[in-house]
């Protein structure tokens, strides 16, 4: 019985250090970089790690061509690709601060704190 008190005990005290291991976790995402591309590269989106947009390049040659549907339809792809890629980085953090372990919840937790982490999805 005693044994089971203490387990519960241990379990409060890491659950104490959670909101400030969440805000390092998210420190860190905000200073990872992603980018996503589409058409071969004509249109690059790069993110931060937490799914935020920091920076929009569009190919001067598509410019040049004054094709603003393509563009249009480009820049999604773009923007999914790289939060594809930032949600991967979020769920890597993840996984290491629950040491592997997928625990309900986690996820929308991270979101709470990375301001919606994905982005565009």
């Amino acid at each position: 019985m005693f044994k089971g008190l203490s387990d519960i005990a241990s379990l409060m005290q890491q659950a104490q250090k959670l909101p400030a291991k969440m805000e390092e976790i998210n420190r860190q995402l905000q200073s990872e970089r992603v980018s996503g591309s589409a058409g071969g590269g004509m249109v690059t989106v790069e993110m931060n790690g937490a799914g935020e947009v920091t920076a929009v390049r569009i190919e001067q040659e598509l410019m040049a061509q004054g094709d603003r549907e393509l563009i249009e339809d480009l820049l999604p792809g773009a923007i999914n690709d790289a939060s594809a890629k930032a949600k991967a980085l979020q769920a890597e953090s993840m996984q290491g601060l629950t040491g592997g372990i997928s625990l309900p919840g986690m996820e929308a937790a991270l979101a709470k704190f990375t301001g919606g982490g994905g982005g565009a999805n």
